[in-house]
């Protein structure tokens, strides 16, 4: 028999623009960051009764290498005792790592983790492969690792390995979804961030880093428009829909929640968020990555025994407009106007490692403020895999 699962808190830094205030930080110090602050806002937590940390990260390549969930652990002032590990399902990672720490608690595995994750999408370094033979005479070629295939296996099929802007090309084709329902989709995701920032809505999960001078969302565009949007040129056909506007940017950021079983919530004295009740995962053909979340929902609804009619919100993850679009297009029983409430990614913006988490920590915080009722949490993963949680309260 398994247990109840608890979020008991959630928090998250501002997500930071590319080569932006959180380019000087590096990403073990931003997962640190988060750890802490749940410490700090758990003072009756005694920290050697966590069981694990469990951090997801899209990278690996740079300063987060050598599990940066265990560095974070040490660098937050963890015991030595508190063990760590790194999860990767790139875009998913964080809630990867959530769905993990969920798992080991409902089994008995565990009874307090940290879970989370983190990107720095500005420090992502570029590698070098090591040449096929030793002192080759020409140039070689690096690779950058913020995004995006690199090294791609040649016995790959090419229509497997298109990028990631090409594949949410193939998406609004699909569905027929034009560059104007994008470009609204995008403005209303500004739009949604920008008045969920002014009334408050996300100080409760908000940790600012010091030294950063950032304390908001750095991507949020209040002044956009769509005629802004409209003179932007499409970035991966000559002829396509797909701009800079109606994406997500490249950020940086991390997010963590504290996660425990009945004996783990009485240690930290504190009310819960919410109860994780389900989650699944899905595969779809690579190059439609971005409908992977339509069926991973599908089955994390039918596992909590719950239907899109009894859910209170939903964060889906923006990748692309014609994405989250494509998405929706195949749940014509979701009512709409309970999606992002307070903006995506596009305008929040989509630090790999660190979106998964956050997205969870966004609908255990809502759920907190209505008091009550049912949330979703989903994104679409590259490569082709789709990932979705669901919360109650």
């Amino acid at each position: 028999m398994t247990k109840d699962v608890y979020i008991v808190d959630a928090v998250r830094t501002p997500v930071g623009r590319y080569g932006g205030a959180l380019a000087g930080v590096r990403p073990d110090d931003l997962a640190a960051h988060v750890l802490r602050a749940l410490l700090d806002r758990t003072p009756a937590l005694d920290p050697a009764r966590i069981d694990d940390v469990i951090l997801g990260n899209a990278n690996g390549a740079g300063e987060e290498n050598r599990d940066v969930a265990r560095m974070a652990a040490l660098l937050a002032g963890l015991p030595v005792t508190v063990p760590g590990v790194t999860v990767n399902r790139l875009c998913g990672s964080g809630l990867e790592a959530v769905i993990q720490a969920y798992r080991a608690v409902a089994v008995g595995d565990a009874s307090i983790v940290l879970a989370g994750g983190v990107e720095s999408m500005s420090r992502a370094p570029w590698v070098l492969p090591k040449p096929d033979r030793a002192y080759p005479a020409g140039h070689q070629e690096l690779h950058s690792t913020t995004l995006g295939w690199r090294m791609v296996n040649p016995r790959m099929p090419a229509e497997w390995t298109v990028s990631l802007g090409e594949g949410a090309e193939l998406v609004a084709e699909k569905h027929a979804i034009g560059r104007e329902a994008q470009d609204a989709y995008a403005l209303a995701s500004h739009a949604k961030a920008a008045e969920a920032w002014s009334r408050g809505a996300f100080d409760a999960e908000v940790v600012p880093v010091a030294g950063t001078g950032l304390d908001r969302d750095e991507s949020v565009r209040e002044d956009s428009s769509l005629a802004a949007l409209a003179r932007l040129k499409p970035v991966f056909r000559a002829d396509g829909t797909v701009t800079a506007g109606n994406a997500s940017p490249l950020s940086d950021g991390a997010s963590a929640l504290l996660i425990t079983d009945e004996a783990g919530l009485r240690a930290t004295g504190r009310e819960p968020l919410a109860r994780i009740s389900a989650s699944a995962v899905s595969g779809i053909e690579p190059q439609y990555f971005g409908l992977g979340p339509v069926e991973a929902t599908r089955r994390a609804l039918s596992r909590s025994g719950r239907t899109f009619a009894g859910l209170s919100t939903l964060e889906l993850n923006e990748a692309f407009a014609a994405q989250a679009l494509g998405c929706l297009a195949e749940w014509p029983e979701l009512d709409p106007a309970l999606v992002n409430p307070h903006g995506g990614a596009i305008a929040l913006g989509h630090p790999l490692g660190s979106s998964g988490a956050r997205l969870a920590g966004t609908v255990a915080h809502r759920l907190a403020a209505l008091g009550s009722g049912t949330g979703l949490a989903t994104l679409c993963i590259g490569v082709g895999q789709g990932l979705a949680l669901v919360l109650e309260r």
